[in-house]
């Protein structure tokens, strides 16, 4: 099962949600951006927290399960180092439904609602990024990579929530640096 938490105003409430749908036992950090209620959601939740070994250190006394270049989770879903947004940027990838790729901040929609890395003053390493990029297009297939799922600026899928054909955007997304 996966569970994507959210920000919502009630946390408890949510908390208690995910309880009652059998809990959840593991939280991925897929950048350092995402970190802030990481203690929080630890301790409520009893879960590990998985993060690549680059941004461990942000998080001292919390009990962190790290990973150099992957992690696999169970046999449909691991972490992938992708390095580029931030020194410990990943992704979560789950095999099912066709594949569906969590990017975090890594790739996101642009305002006409296309898939592309984002480039900011924050970026930790452009080029990096770019090969992730490459790197994750050698990895899939178009029958193993259906759904992109961003971590960010999700308005600009117009209510779609993902990006299909994910593959294609992703090699288009290329294109476009």
């Amino acid at each position: 099962m996966i569970a994507v938490l959210i920000v919502i105003r009630d946390i408890q409430y949510f908390y208690q949600f995910l309880r009652e749908q059998g809990g959840v036992s593991s939280l991925v950090i897929t950048h350092r951006g995402g970190i802030g209620k990481a203690k929080e959601i630890q301790e409520s939740m009893g879960c590990q927290v998985l993060i690549q070994e680059q941004e461990a250190y942000l998080l001292p006394g919390l009990d962190l399960v790290t990973f150099h270049q992957e992690l696999t989770i169970n046999p449909y879903c691991y972490v992938i180092w992708t390095p580029g947004h931030s020194p410990g940027s990943s992704c979560l990838y789950y095999t099912g439904a066709g594949g569906v790729l969590f990017s975090g901040r890594h790739l996101l929609p642009s305002k006409q609602g296309e898939l592309l890395p984002l480039r900011t003053p924050k970026t930790f390493h452009w080029p990096r990024q770019i090969r992730s990029l490459q790197s994750l297009l050698e990895r899939f297939t178009p029958e193993t990579l259906q759904f992109i799922c961003p971590g960010a600026n999700t308005g600009f899928l117009r209510g779609k929530g993902v990006i299909d054909q994910a593959y294609q955007h992703l090699s288009a997304s290329l294109g476009e640096v």
